[in-house]
């Protein structure tokens, strides 16, 4: 690319693909849908692929396709799940940039600009900036600008946890396709697999110290009551980056990894414990006493959760949840 360093709008400015997985998000999507197209980033398309909604929502993106004739992409699939759902828009998207935004979540009206403006500035393959968590019930609705990852130990840092939402970065195509897209074998944990797989293909990250990123909470279709299997998968995911790119972590030593592996086990077992999400607590402490990840202080936590369930919930609140 000719673009030079000190011109961050090129005159020809790259077209922005947005890939949009639906699934009965009436109440939601149009919003969802808008805020794409309210874009100050003029060049874009939004693909959405409906994963087979039975509610109204392929009646409004109907609607919202002839409103907005040209720019919006419409396809199909039957439940899928929304990794599929990406990779199939990934496949039909035309731009050389490519977002990611759920049907219930929404970008500031510049998120774009902001981002890609950032790409050609920098020469990155990868632009993030800021979220924040909206909506009833929001674990946290501070904004939240994350760290510049690119001044610290990247891959310590990814490790710890995943390093932004799916909808909370801009991407090129370019590397998208280098690692293959959505890997479809974790279902809670595969946009924090997509973000260390590219981690490991390219180091050109940038940050953009914003906010424009919102993730909405709300009741149906989040997944909420399986945290003990999030948290399986985003470990396995951890492992599996650790073991596919040994050199982006030689520089750690073995007690670090472990720490963000083990440990980060062992120490989503207490959280729901403490939170008395037992049965969270008890299948974490079972994984966690089977894979080794604990030490003698920990037996008193995890040789009841060996226990039938009732079991292990009386002897719990027999304790208070003592320490």
């Amino acid at each position: 690319m000719d673009t030079k360093p000190d011109q961050p709008h090129p005159t020809e400015r790259a077209r922005i693909s947005v890939v949009m997985p639906c699934y009965n998000a009436a109440p939601f999507v149009r919003e969802a849908v808008e805020c794409v197209m309210k874009q100050t980033w003029d060049e874009v398309e939004l693909i959405v692929v409906d994963d087979g909604s039975t509610d109204a929502s392929q009646t409004i993106l109907k609607t919202l396709a002839d409103t907005h004739r040209g720019r919006i992409r419409l396809l199909h699939q039957d439940r899928r799940g929304p990794y599929p759902a990406r990779n199939l828009g990934l496949r039909h998207a035309s731009g050389g940039l490519v977002a990611f935004l759920d049907a219930d979540d929404y970008l500031a009206p510049d998120c774009l600009e902001k981002l890609a403006a950032a790409l050609e500035r920098e020469g990155a393959d990868i632009a993030y900036c800021g979220w924040q968590n909206v909506g009833e019930g929001a674990p946290g609705t501070e904004p939240y600008v994350p760290p510049d990852y690119a001044s610290l130990d990247t891959a310590a840092e990814f490790l710890r946890a995943c390093p932004w939402p799916i909808h909370a970065a801009l991407v090129r195509r370019e590397a998208s396709d280098a690692v293959g897209g959505f890997s479809e074998r974790c279902f809670s944990a595969m946009d924090y697999d997509f973000w260390l797989r590219l981690y490991a293909h390219t180091r050109k990250i940038v940050r953009v110290p914003e906010v424009m990123a919102f993730y909405r909470w709300h009741g149906g279709g989040q997944i909420s009551k399986t945290r003990w299997k999030q948290v399986l998968d985003a470990l396995r995911v951890r492992r599996d980056f650790i073991a596919a790119h040994p050199e982006r972590v030689a520089h750690l030593p073995p007690a670090r990894l472990a720490e963000l592996c083990e440990g980060y086990l062992l120490r989503e077992a207490y959280r729901a414990y403490w939170r008395r999400d037992l049965d969270d607590a008890q299948a974490l402490f079972r994984v966690a006493l089977r894979e080794g990840a604990w030490n003698v202080r920990d037996l008193k936590y995890i040789l009841p959760a060996t226990l039938p369930a009732t079991l292990f919930r009386r002897l719990v609140h027999l304790a208070g949840g003592g320490a």
